[in-house]
């Protein structure tokens, strides 16, 4: 049943304290006007909620992306929370988050509902039953992306890729048992195909690594197993070898370059998700809305601005079931790298 709209003119202070983070809070007025970010008020614990989530005493809460505070993006996260509430009934507003961490922490207290989510964001919320994976972003006509082993052919390592074919040719724990007590070159550790999801398949084959160097970035890691020196093998996104500066600099790198193995397309660009704390008809609701809203010229654009999308793809949580059994595998501490 639609609730009717009930627009406050000035947002509860209290209701976007969370913990020992506050999210900046926008007035909800109409879109024409520029928001102006009310200042955060610390050290105010907030009473518990007790009106039905999406009335006015406590709106649905959409957040943009850490950061994303430009008065554009803002405009452009209203426009799509006034068309939520147009098509619902429901009182939707937005917030801000400082850092995904905060965002992570909105989810726990019910202080976001609908968040855009990283990948390594959304193995955290999810190993935390925060949320349920709604849709994923479109990225040149994929939802997800897959990471490769690369080792120089000078090393003597033996490729199990079979670039003819585009498959491999042995499963991971054969492929990946000659880099033990080898040293691997990371990109970052918030990087998901330069990092976590390696280092999770080389756990998952039980092998064993030297200290690794963090090297700050992908082409950097492909540079330095060319140039040599550094590491015995890495690990980047497919195919960060014909990086154009790469390829420029240095014409046969794709040749003394090996892929190992690669993994298939797990990894999501960026998952909107729903919190768990949204009961399933109205989570269903917004499911069914959002493409809807997707279609609309204004509300095209205002994702677009707001949050960077082009198109989005319906999923759940079953279509990232590999991505998350290798994250955990890998024993990273997800809150420790998102806070980064």
């Amino acid at each position: 049943m639609k609730h009717k709209l009930l627009v406050p003119t000035l947002l509860l202070l209290a209701a976007f304290t969370m913990g020992n983070c506050t999210l900046p809070r926008v007035a909800i007025t109409p879109s024409t006007e520029t928001p102006i970010p009310l200042t955060p008020t610390l050290d105010v614990t907030p009473l518990p909620p007790t009106a039905e989530l999406g009335l006015a005493e406590n709106p649905l809460i959409l957040a943009l992306a850490p950061y994303a505070n430009s008065p554009e993006q803002i405009n452009a996260a209203r426009e799509i929370a006034d068309q939520m509430m147009e098509r619902t009934g429901y009182v939707v507003v937005t917030i801000v988050p400082d850092s995904y961490a905060a965002l992570i922490d909105a989810l726990e207290n019910g202080n976001a509902h609908i968040v855009l989510l990283d990948p390594l964001s959304y193995a955290l919320a999810y190993q935390k039953d925060l949320v349920r994976a709604q849709f994923a972003v479109v990225n040149d006509g994929k939802i997800k992306y897959g990471t490769q082993f690369l080792a120089p052919r000078k090393g003597g390592f033996i490729s199990y890729y079979g670039k003819e074919v585009e498959e491999n040719t042995a499963n991971a724990d054969i492929a990946l048992a000659q880099f033990n007590d080898k040293k691997p070159c990371w990109s970052e550790e918030t990087s998901p195909s330069g990092y976590v999801i390696p280092l999770g398949l080389l756990n998952q084959a039980q092998v064993q690594t030297r200290p690794a160097a963090f090297v700050g970035g992908q082409t950097t890691v492909v540079r330095s197993l060319y140039l040599g020196g550094i590491c015995d093998f890495g690990a980047s996104y497919i195919d960060a070898r014909k990086f154009p500066s790469l390829e420029n600099e240095y014409p046969d790198l794709v040749e003394q370059v090996l892929v190992v193995w690669r993994t298939p397309e797990i990894i999501p660009y960026e998952v909107l998700t729903f919190s768990t704390q949204m009961p399933q008809p109205m989570r269903e609701l917004f499911a069914n809305i959002i493409p809807a809203i997707f279609q609309t010229d204004s509300g095209n654009a205002a994702f677009k601005t707001a949050y960077d999308i082009d198109a989005l793809q319906g999923v759940n949580d079953g279509d990232f079931k590999d991505f998350h059994v290798i994250v955990e595998e890998s024993k990273v501490d997800l809150l420790s790298l998102i806070s980064k």
